[in-house]
């Protein structure tokens, strides 16, 4: 689960991580009063930032024709003006696709003296099996062109799950990015801050970029958090009622929002024929080889290793919620999936939703004899395929005819 950057904020701040006056506005009454509140604090500068679940909103544009959706004002009025062209208006980014999404909250932000940006994240290194801590001194640019370019300035710190991070770990990053002083003695903390709000939050990802050192009003300087991406891991949502409560169902795609209810793994793509599976690797595998014979897959659906009759019917009405569909494929290997059970399933699905769609379906595995007998039985006119190149091969040709 995605969060917008306010609400980033906001677990961040929970663990000690420094971040700037900021106040979420929801209309333009809201926004008066966050840039006012902002005056007063005494910033000359008020930051104006569009909420939505997708990154380059500074070099965004509006449908509108307004450019970039975060902009800086001199004045709670300006702020306030900024935040009417922004409000309520369709944002597209490079992360977005053309078809971008509608501005509904709004960031409003004390402007900060920026001395230095850096980049920090922590993620989970698969490979490894540990926590791994990202750093750079190349702040305010993606990672990857950093990566690219310049792969000798990220330096990347593991921690070891059972200990978790300790002090000399986080003044090892705070001494490779060269700070000193006081910002050293903040950047630990930062640091210690960021990795806590990743381990506790079950994040998945918490990417601060950039990652500031500002001068304060008082002279001081110290590290602050200026952007924050955080992404959740679904399976520890359980364990957060407070963070499941962040969820903005306006930043999802509506077929997904209608699958999550049925506990079904289901991201729409831009292609053709759908796949229904069984399992996220057979899942990916299906959609590589339906490229590999010419055809384009139209959704990533797993329906899971334990699926019902009532979530396989589930599965089949979101699939036909998409116009783009010409053809279904459903590819599914019974390890404790009961290949009976799908094919009970499907029988349903068809029936209920008078399926006139090509519709190419291969079983293998568990009770599969009788999963095949409930197909034949059927009366459906469905094609049946003993392989996934097979299957693959079958469901492209039948789209093309």
């Amino acid at each position: 689960m995605n969060i917008h950057e306010y609400q980033a904020k906001q677990l961040l701040a929970q663990y000690g991580v420094a971040v700037p006056l900021e106040i979420p506005a929801r209309s333009l009454d809201e926004a008066r009063v966050a840039a006012e509140t902002i005056v007063a604090s005494g910033s000359a500068k008020i930051v104006v930032k569009s909420q939505i679940h997708a990154g380059g909103r500074g070099k965004g544009r509006f449908t509108s024709g307004f450019q970039g959706g975060v902009q800086a004002a001199s004045s709670a009025a300006e702020a306030v003006s900024l935040a009417g062209k922004m409000l309520g208006n369709v944002l597209v980014t490079k992360q977005t696709g053309p078809d971008g999404r509608r501005v509904q909250t709004l960031l409003i932000a004390s402007g900060a003296k920026i001395k230095k940006e850096f980049y920090l994240a922590v993620l989970l290194d698969r490979t490894a099996g540990r926590p791994l801590i990202i750093a750079s001194t190349e702040g305010g640019m993606d990672i990857e062109e950093v990566a690219a370019k310049t792969p000798e300035k990220i330096f990347k710190e593991w921690i070891d799950p059972a200990v978790g991070i300790m002090p000399f770990q986080a003044r090892k990053i705070a001494a490779v990015l060269g700070l000193k002083g006081d910002l050293f003695k903040s950047a630990v903390r930062f640091v210690t801050g960021v990795f806590l709000t990743w381990w506790e939050c079950d994040a998945s990802l918490v990417e601060i970029n950039p990652m500031c050192a500002v001068e304060l009003p008082d002279g001081k300087e110290a590290v602050v958090a200026l952007d924050a991406k955080i992404s959740l891991d679904d399976n520890g949502l359980y364990r957060h009622k407070d963070i499941q409560a962040m969820r903005d169902l306006n930043e999802e795609a509506p077929l997904e929002i209608e699958a999550s209810k049925h506990s079904l793994n289901y991201i729409k793509l831009d292609g053709n024929i759908a796949c229904l599976v069984n399992g996220a690797g057979l899942a990916m595998a299906t959609m590589d080889i339906i490229q590999h014979y010419g055809g384009m897959p139209a959704n990533f659906l797993d329906v899971g290793g334990g699926a019902s009759k009532e979530q396989v019917t589930a599965a089949f009405k979101i699939i036909l919620q998409d116009p783009n569909v010409k053809g279904i494929l459903v590819n599914i290997f019974g390890g404790i999936m009961d290949c009976n059970v799908i094919a009970t399933g499907i029988v349903a699905a068809v029936k209920e939703t008078g399926l006139k769609l090509p519709l190419v379906v291969r079983l293998e595995g568990n009770n599969v004899v009788a999963g095949k007998k409930t197909l034949a039985e059927s009366g459906l006119k469905l094609i049946t395929a003993d392989s996934m190149a097979d299957a693959a091969q079958k469901v492209v040709k039948a789209v093309r005819k």
